[in-house]
C-alpha cells in the first residue's frame, strides 16, 4: 500500500469534526489496505510509531529536501525505515539518523513529507482514535461494531484483531476469547466528586480502598504465573513475591485483577515512586525486592478454571474472588445496599457508611476509595460507568505539551510545564503552567527526559511530543479566556510523574469541565 491515500485520509480526518464522517474515511481506507498493511496504518493514524521511541529530535527533520514529484513510498518501506532508525546507536548515530531521515524526506511527497514529520514529532492529531478506528473496521468488513471491541479487548491489540478480521471476516471474531497466559486491557474508573455522588448514581455497591500502588494482572496456568502491568507488559520476572504468593492459591487456572503495593514498618503504604523503582528495576531484582518488598491486593477475578467471568455481576466475581483469594489479600471494602427512595432513610445511612470508610481509607494513608455498582459486568479496556473512583484531593493525570527553560537556580533545567488534558479526537488542550511542587531531582530528571521528547526549542520554551503523563494536584478551577477550554487550574503542583500511564490515559477535557460545573453547583 501506497503512502500516500494514508496521508491524505489523515489530513481529512483532521478536517473534519463529524465522527461519522471520520469512520466512514477510515473504512474507506481500511478497504483499500491489504491486512498486513494494517498492524502499520492504524497506529500511524493515531500517531504512534510501532517501534515506540526511535531517538529523532528536531534537528533531523529541519531543513527537509525538495520533495519527490510522484508517490512512490510504500507504507512498509516507511515501516522498515522507522524499524532501522530504532536501531541506530553508538558513535555517529545523530549523523546517521539524520541521513535516514533526510533521505525518506526526499522520497516523499509534499503532503507525504508533512505526514511523516507530523508522525515521528508526535503532532499527528488527526482524531483517529482506537474508537474510531473499531467502528470503521466494522463498517468495512460488516462485523457488530460490539463484537469487533469485545475481540480487541481480549486480545490487547486493536491491530491484530484488524488484520485477522479483514483477512479472514467477521467469524473469526469468535475465536478472540479470554486466555489465561494472554492480557486483557483492564477495566478503569470514571471519576465522581464525592462519595455521596458515587453511591447516589450506582445504588447497591461496594466500597474499596484505592491503593496507590502498580495496577497488576496475574494469571495461572498449572504451575505457570505470568504478571502484567495495565499497559499489558510483562514484568512476572521482577516480582518474584507476587509469583510464589499466587503459586500458593488453590486455583489451578485463574485470572486476577489488582495492585500490588509496599508498606513500611507501621504498615503504612511507601511513596508511589518507591513501588514504581521497584517495579521497574530489571537488574538484581533480589535486592530490589529485600530493599522494598511488594504485596498484592486484589480486588477483582477475570477467569476461574478455564470460565471466562467477565459477563458475571461484580457482585457474582467477588463471590468467586473469595473462594480463592483469603481475606488478607483481597482489597478491604464495604457493601452498601441499595435505596429505598430518593432522600429517605436508606439513603442517608448508605452515604454515611460510605463516607466513614472513606475517612477509615485516608486515615490508613490510601489515595481515597473506587465506587462498584454489584450488578456491572467486566467492562475490559473502558472507563465503566459501573466504577467510580472518589479521591478527596484534587488532582489530574495531564500531558506535558512543553517546558520553559528556568530562571535563577534553575538555569539550564526545564522547569515551568505546559499541561494539557485529553480531547476525544486525541489532541490535548492546554490547562494552565506549573513549576510547583518540583524537587531537584524531578527537575534534573525532567529535563532530560523532556529533552529527548522536545521536537522544537526556540530558546525560551520546548516544545515536545505529548506522550509524558504528569499527576497534578489542585486547588481548583477558574475561568480563563486565555485557554481553549475556558478554564484553568488554580495553584497546580506537580505531584508525580506518571511513566505507568499512557497519554492516552490522561484525564479527558469534558472531565475537567465536569469537576468546574460541580465546583459551581451547575
Amino acid at each position: 500500500m501506497l503512502l500516500a491515500p494514508l496521508a491524505r485520509v489523515s489530513r481529512e480526518v483532521a478536517e473534519t469534526s463529524a465522527r461519522s464522517r471520520k469512520i466512514s474515511m477510515l473504512a474507506g481506507l481500511f478497504r483499500t489496505a491489504g491486512p498486513q498493511d494494517v498492524p502499520v496504518v492504524i497506529p500511524y493514524l493515531a500517531g504512534r510509531l510501532p517501534q515506540g521511541r526511535i531517538g529523532i529530535g528536531w534537528n533531523a527533520l529541519k531543513d527537509p529536501p525538495p520533495p519527490a514529484g510522484r508517490a512512490t513510498l510504500t507504507v512498509h518501506h516507511v515501516d522498515d525505515t522507522f524499524t532501522a532508525l530504532a536501531a541506530v546507536s553508538g558513535p555517529g548515530s545523530q549523523a546517521e539518523r539524520r541521513r535516514l531521515v533526510q533521505e525518506l524526506l526526499g522520497a516523499a511527497t509534499g503532503e507525504e513529507q508533512r505526514f511523516l514529520v507530523g508522525l515521528i514529532s508526535g503532532e499527528v492529531r488527526q482524531g483517529a482514535l482506537d474508537a474510531v478506528a473499531v467502528e470503521a473496521l466494522a463498517e468495512t468488513s460488516g462485523a457488530a461494531a460490539g463484537a469487533v471491541r469485545r475481540a480487541v479487548m481480549l486480545a490487547g491489540s486493536l491491530q491484530h484483531v484488524a488484520e485477522r478480521l479483514l483477512a479472514e471476516g467477521p467469524h473469526v471474531l469468535e475465536e478472540f476469547l479470554l486466555t489465561v497466559g494472554r492480557p486483557v486491557l483492564p477495566m478503569l474508573a470514571q471519576s465522581a466528586a464525592d462519595v455521596s455522588e458515587a453511591v447516589g448514581r450506582l445504588g447497591a455497591c461496594a466500597v474499596e480502598e484505592k491503593l496507590d500502588g502498580i495496577r497488576v494482572q496475574v494469571h495461572r496456568d498449572g504451575g505457570t504465573v505470568r504478571i502484567f502491568t495495565r499497559t499489558l507488559d510483562d514484568i512476572t520476572d521482577r516480582l518474584p513475591e507476587v509469583v510464589d504468593i499466587a503459586a500458593t492459591l488453590d486455583g489451578d487456572g485463574f485470572v486476577l485483577d489488582g495492585e500490588v503495593i509496599a508498606l513500611d514498618e507501621r504498615g503504612r503504604p511507601r511513596p508511589f515512586q518507591e513501588i514504581a523503582s521497584r517495579v521497574g528495576s530489571r537488574t538484581d531484582v533480589a535486592t530490589a525486592a529485600t530493599a522494598v518488598p511488594v504485596s498484592p491486593v486484589f480486588f477483582d477475578i477475570l477467569s476461574l478454571d478455564g470460565e471466562d467471568l467477565l459477563d458475571l455481576t461484580f457482585a457474582e466475581r467477588h463471590e468467586a474472588l473469595a473462594g480463592l483469594v483469603p481475606e488478607p489479600m483481597r482489597v478491604r471494602r464495604i457493601v452498601v445496599p441499595g435505596t429505598d427512595g430518593p432522600g429517605g432513610d436508606t439513603a442517608g445511612t448508605r452515604t454515611e457508611d460510605a463516607e466513614a470508610f472513606l475517612a477509615d481509607t485516608m486515615a490508613r494513608g490510601h489515595e481515597g476509595v473506587v465506587v462498584k455498582a454489584l450488578d456491572t459486568p467486566y467492562s475490559a479496556g473502558r472507563r465503566g460507568a459501573g466504577w467510580l473512583k472518589v479521591k478527596p484531593v484534587h488532582t489530574l493525570d495531564l500531558v506535558v505539551l512543553a517546558a520553559e527553560w528556568g530562571h535563577g537556580r534553575r538555569t539550564g533545567k526545564l522547569s515551568n510545564l505546559h499541561l494539557g488534558a485529553r480531547r476525544d479526537d486525541g489532541s490535548f488542550v492546554m490547562l494552565g503552567k506549573t513549576f510547583k511542587g518540583l524537587t531537584d531531582v524531578m527537575l534534573e530528571w525532567q529535563t532530560g527526559r523532556l529533552r529527548e521528547l522536545a521536537v522544537r526549542d526556540d530558546g525560551f520554551t520546548v516544545t515536545v511530543r505529548p506522550e509524558l503523563v504528569v499527576e497534578i494536584a489542585y486547588d481548583g478551577l477558574q475561568r480563563s479566556s486565555r485557554y481553549p477550554a475556558g478554564v484553568t487550574l488554580r495553584f497546580a503542583r506537580v505531584v508525580r510523574y506518571r511513566e505507568d500511564k499512557r497519554a492516552a490515559d490522561a484525564d479527558t477535557v469534558e472531565t475537567v469541565l465536569a469537576a468546574h460545573s460541580q465546583a459551581r453547583g451547575q
